[in-house]
């Protein structure tokens, strides 16, 4: 008879709380998006309703410099941090980085919101800054944690599926941030609504508490327990010689295309609001977020696809290529901006589910969690460059200053060059693929027989370093 574990409604269950592990932490992440006119804002309002010719608005009193450093200082940590957590999540397996980095998200987002309460004092940017360091050292290594999982549950079964309906759940809490967070500060306020997040972020721990137990118990239903420490010793971090090249393509890859996705949208509000006429902070907000609207209604049917009939190289030149005109269509025209933030979500779906679960299927399975650190390392130093670059861009005026529309061009060409940058990396990963088997374009299955040998012993699994045949998982 069949063991729980073994049946398909146990790994869904397993996603289902791996998922929520990073809903409160995408809600928490652009809460300054949505509310950069009051990080932004004036300390006060006193005697000033009106300032060139909009609502004067009461916030924190940041420069665009200093907002966007709060990104700049995210992006930044995660590159430090995430190689090593990666690491030490192969080394010492999913319960310890689960527990830890979950715990880091709520840390961070309670330091980030505790600065809110000294503005207008010496306190309020390094208290700010710091949180957003202590929360970025633990929701992107919580995200390696996520995609571990997902990958030994799910690969050569439902893996770009799983990965969608994971990035899914993620943009879930990131799509009520630009639809919910405005309200709620329009009745709380600021310091009200960033402990908000804080709570959500608890109950990403309590998700972590969940899928911590239900990995054990699948664990041991499998057998695979006892062999954890013993693969374990064998991580190395001299491993990483053994990463191939196409590896190193995809890592640069996702660098170049997501340097176009997420310093646009820290953004995107103050800039149509600058650019096109008649838009209030709430609108922009909304129009913001359909980035994530999309990938949120999008990512499982894509997933889906992609398991379907594979090609996920194509896909990722595809995706990049059809990105050019969104960035475009912002820089050269007056086209309505929601028309662009839509379409970059479609693209930004196809990327999600056709790059991240690309992975798995090129790197040795023992050193997955050090490879995904990596990845995400680059990738974040990538962003964190972008984000210093458009921040200079910018300049350093107050919000209540409209950027000209020149600065606004040149961010959008600066988009631009990245994604031509992705769509370079993209045709060499294919390229090199196709010599070496073209294992990313075929389906998940055939992908999976590609790499398994009939006299290998039995794989190592992704999860937590250990030996195991999963095959025999329906």
């Amino acid at each position: 008879m069949a063991k729980p574990a073994e049946k398909a409604f146990y790994r869904f269950l397993v996603l289902f709380f791996n998922c929520l592990l990073t809903f409160g932490s995408y809600f928490c992440f652009d809460i300054p998006s949505v509310l950069q006119d009051q990080f932004q804002g004036n300390l006060t309002c006193v005697n000033s309703t009106v300032t060139n010719g909009s609502d004067c608005v009461e916030g924190l009193g940041m420069s665009p410099q200093q907002y966007n450093l709060l990104y700049a200082v995210y992006a930044w940590t995660n590159a430090v941090v995430v190689i090593l957590a990666g690491f030490l999540i192969d080394k010492l397996g999913n319960r310890f980085g689960v527990f830890l980095f979950s715990f880091l998200t709520v840390l961070g987002s309670a330091v980030f919101a505790l600065g809110s309460h000294f503005k207008g004092t010496a306190y309020l940017l390094p208290l700010m800054l710091t949180g957003r360091l202590i929360f970025g050292s633990g929701n992107g290594s919580l995200t390696i944690v996520q995609n571990r999982i997902t990958a030994f549950w799910f690969k050569g079964k439902e893996l770009a599926l799983a990965f969608g309906l994971t990035l899914a759940f993620s943009r879930l809490g990131s799509v009520l941030n630009f639809f919910l967070t405005q309200r709620v500060e329009a009745h709380f306020g600021i310091q009200w609504t960033l402990w908000g997040g804080t709570f959500l972020c608890v109950l990403g721990f309590l998700a972590a508490i969940t899928v911590s137990a239900l990995d054990k118990m699948g664990m041991r239903q499998l057998g695979l327990e006892g062999l954890i420490q013993q693969e374990s010793k064998k991580v190395r971090f001299q491993d990483l010689r053994y990463l191939p090249l196409r590896y190193w393509l995809l890592v640069l890859t996702i660098m170049f295309f997501y340097n176009g996705v997420f310093p646009f949208v820290a953004d995107a509000s103050k800039f149509i609001q600058d650019k096109y006429s008649g838009y209030s902070q709430r609108e922009a907000a909304y129009i913001a977020g359909a980035v994530y609207d999309s990938s949120l209604v999008l990512s499982a049917t894509v997933g889906i696809l992609i398991d379907s009939v594979g090609l996920r190289g194509v896909f990722a030149v595809g995706c990049a290529v059809l990105t050019l005109p969104v960035f475009a269509l912002l820089a050269f025209t007056f086209v309505p901006p929601l028309v662009s933030t839509l379409w970059l979500g479609v693209t930004y779906s196809f990327a999600a589910a056709s790059m991240w679960p690309s992975i798995p299927l090129v790197v040795p399975q023992a050193t997955l969690g050090t490879a995904m650190g990596l990845a995400t390392s680059v990738q974040m130093i990538g962003i964190g460059v972008c984000n210093l670059i458009v921040g200079q861009i910018l300049g350093t005026e107050s919000s209540d200053v409209k950027i000209p529309l020149e600065r606004w061009q040149q961010v959008m060409f600066f988009m631009l060059a990245n994604t031509i940058g992705c769509i370079v990396s993209s045709l060499i990963l294919n390229i090199v693929d196709k010599r070496q088997g073209g294992t990313l374009n075929n389906t998940t299955k055939r992908s999976q027989e590609t790499q398994e040998e009939p006299n290998e012993p039995p794989e190592t699994s992704p999860l937590l370093g250990e030996e195991n045949d999963h095959r025999a998982i329906n």
